[in-house]
């Protein structure tokens, strides 16, 4: 059982440093990180103002079978967002790479330890999905619908969030919009890397200044936070000062290390999970 403690920071996580890649299977090699001192930092405590799901998708996945044949797969995981921690991403690979030189039964017995492993180390119970060679055709791709920020042709001179460039004009009607953006860039908290993504804001209040808001995201450029901490900053930020009555933001992150990861988070119960279509530049 690998469970978060205090002393699992981002500073102390295998992240910028050198690693030897494992060739057998290790547990220990997942590197859990508490969530709630970031949500702290938000003012989150207590009841959380959302639910959620963290979808990663690996797509590096092997194992061999009995008689030392490699296997494949392409590999889903659904981590709630109300979960303990968050697994930090080159843990999880490293984790990954260690089932690559070794011997399991089948499939299930892949996925058991998958569920096993990782729960332990996310503090609640995490969902695995694999997908064989014979359904990759099945796998789709598509993007994020909305209205596309970008279009917006604006001055940019922040490239640190601020939220107090948010605002909805609340003597308008109410509105339900869909609202995207493919230029989200924040960068890893650890090694300085960028995080590439797309973000998309439905919500159901006040219209909000477009304007503003792409200004707001454009600003994560040169912010250090992990993708799930970033997009439950963009939620609190816009939730606090725009006040919708309805809200759900959903990024999708580029891959790396053969691993992407797309938090999304809502407050709204009839909010259906996302979709996991992969986009173009994932």
């Amino acid at each position: 059982m690998n469970h978060a403690n205090a002393s699992n920071s981002p500073d102390t996580s295998p992240l910028g440093k050198s690693s030897a890649y494992p060739d057998a299977y290790d547990p220990s090699l997942l590197f859990p990180i508490p969530r709630q001192p970031k949500r702290d930092e938000l003012g989150v405590t207590g009841t959380l103002p959302f639910f959620g799901v963290d979808i990663w998708n690996a797509y590096e996945v092997s194992w061999l079978n009995q008689r030392g044949k490699p296997q494949i797969a392409i590999a889903t995981f659904m981590i709630q967002a109300d979960s303990p921690n968050i697994i930090e991403s080159k843990s999880f690979k490293l984790y990954l790479n260690s089932f690559n030189q070794t011997r399991l039964d089948d499939q299930q017995a892949l996925v058991a330890l998958l569920q096993k492993d990782l729960s332990a180390a996310a503090g609640a119970g995490v969902q695995v999905t694999l997908t064989e060679p014979g359904a990759f055709s099945s796998l789709q791709m598509g993007e994020l619908s909305g209205l596309l920020l970008d279009r917006l042709d604006i001055e940019v001179v922040d490239h640190h969030p601020n939220p107090s460039l948010l605002s909805a004009n609340h003597d308008e009607a109410t509105v339900e919009e869909t609202l995207l953006s493919h230029l989200l860039k924040s960068n890893c908290p650890v090694t300085g890397q960028p995080d590439w993504g797309s973000v998309q804001i439905h919500y159901v209040g006040a219209p909000i200044d477009q304007e503003a808001l792409l200004k707001y995201l454009i600003g994560f450029r040169e912010h250090n936070e992990f993708h799930e901490q970033c997009v439950e900053r963009i939620f609190v930020d816009v939730l606090r000062q725009c006040r919708p009555q309805k809200l759900a933001v959903y990024a999708r992150y580029t891959r790396r290390g053969g691993l992407d990861i797309n938090p999304w988070r809502s407050n709204f119960s009839a909010a259906r999970a996302p979709s996991n279509l992969r986009n173009a530049r994932q």
